[in-house]
């Protein structure tokens, strides 16, 4: 009975062992699964030269085909180009969310209500700024110099769309650098832009990061 009995606890081991390998052999191969899903979706890898140091979180990186729009309107407003892109970070995680247009109508890549792109004195604006303003005036640089919009033509092609990427973060720059952000007030031209103490320090978080990546 005694030899039995050790020989049970033998092989008892031995299934123990082999579980653990066959866990282990499973979680490796489940870690590789998901770097190749990753690399693939552009998660990894996709960051910009600046940003690429060790350890640094997969939700600080900023989309490289993106960075020289921000420093094109850095030039041309002032305003600093990690602070556009800590813009787009919160507003629309960098245009991958799925949807974007908010509850409450602000759109595009940069969340601009239509009566603060094309000008509240347009005739429709009131409330909150959702208006009712036809789409071929939405776009119309001219309609927006009348109405005192920031809507801006970032790409030069005579159409100020805030669904277009350059033209979304040139009105961008061009709002937050009317309201301080080029003189240094970024607390300031944050909070103009989503008066939220939230929002301000969300966005001030994403910029402080970036700018530490450049130091």
């Amino acid at each position: 009975m005694k030899k039995k009995k050790k020989s049970n606890y033998t092989n008892l081991r031995k299934v123990i062992k082999v579980a653990g390998a066959v866990i282990a052999i499973f979680i490796t191969l489940l870690a590789i699964s998901v770097y190749m899903v990753a690399q693939n979706d552009g998660i990894i890898g996709k960051t910009a030269d600046w940003l690429e140091k060790a350890g640094a979180p997969v939700e600080l990186e900023v989309p490289p085909e993106y960075i020289e729009i921000y420093q094109r309107a850095e030039e041309e407003y002032g305003v600093p180009w990690t602070l556009l892109a800590a813009h787009h970070r919160v507003e629309t995680r960098f245009s991958t969310m799925e949807t974007m247009v908010s509850p409450v109508g602000a759109e595009g890549h940069m969340q601009f209500m239509p009566c603060t792109f094309v000008g509240w004195s347009h005739p429709t604006c009131e409330g909150l700024g959702e208006g009712d303003i036809p789409a071929d005036e939405m776009k119309d640089p001219a309609v927006i110099e009348q109405y005192g919009g920031y809507g801006t033509d970032g790409n030069g092609d005579g159409i100020a769309d805030p669904w277009d990427i350059e033209d979304a973060v040139y009105s961008a720059a061009h709002y937050l650098s009317k309201n301080g952000a080029a003189d240094g007030d970024l607390e300031r031209a944050i909070f103009t832009y989503n008066q939220s103490d939230e929002y301000v320090e969300d966005v001030l978080y994403y910029f402080n990061q970036y700018e530490d990546q450049l130091n």
